[in-house]
């Protein structure tokens, strides 16, 4: 059983503050229309992939987090890794990541695939005290073309 299959009973008693506060920043930053197609890898129990106006996907490799999510909105979820991203190329509008990629188990090929996947418009958060910081920040930067980076309290957020 992994990290988050443990913890997914408290995971949003240990998170949804921060993570709905990451989540006011980047509605601030990000416009969507109601005929987006929005993708958040890493979803967990879908706290950063309810407050979207637009049809709405999630994959979280954590089944535990998962059936937490399920039943929430009309989001469609999947048990997935950010590694093999179970969509076709360039089929979503914007492509999400809060706080998550820092537990990828290999971020380059994460990254890849969140780029095959999403179009033109992708938001990616991550730990900054993450020991793995200097290596997400120069792949982020190799894959996508940074438009801003907001220094959250504890993420990096960066827009695309």
């Amino acid at each position: 059983m992994n990290y988050y299959d443990e913890i997914s009973k408290g995971y949003e008693e240990l998170h949804k503050e921060e993570q709905l506060e990451k989540i006011k920043i980047i509605k601030k930053h990000l416009k969507i229309k109601s005929t987006d197609k929005l993708l958040d890898v890493g979803c967990g129990t879908g706290l950063t992939t309810i407050p979207w106006k637009c049809k709405t996907y999630g994959i979280d490799p954590s089944k535990k987090l998962l059936e937490r999510a399920k039943n929430k909105h009309k989001i469609i979820y999947k048990l997935a890794s950010a590694e093999n991203i179970p969509f076709k190329d360039n089929f979503f509008d914007i492509v999400i990541s809060i706080t998550a990629i820092q537990n990828f188990n290999n971020i380059e090929k994460s990254l890849k695939e969140i780029k095959r996947v999403g179009k033109n418009t992708f938001v990616l958060s991550f730990l900054k005290k993450s020991p793995k910081k200097n290596k997400i920040d120069k792949l982020i930067k190799k894959y996508f073309k940074i438009r801003e980076i907001i220094n959250e309290k504890k993420d990096l957020i960066y827009f695309t």
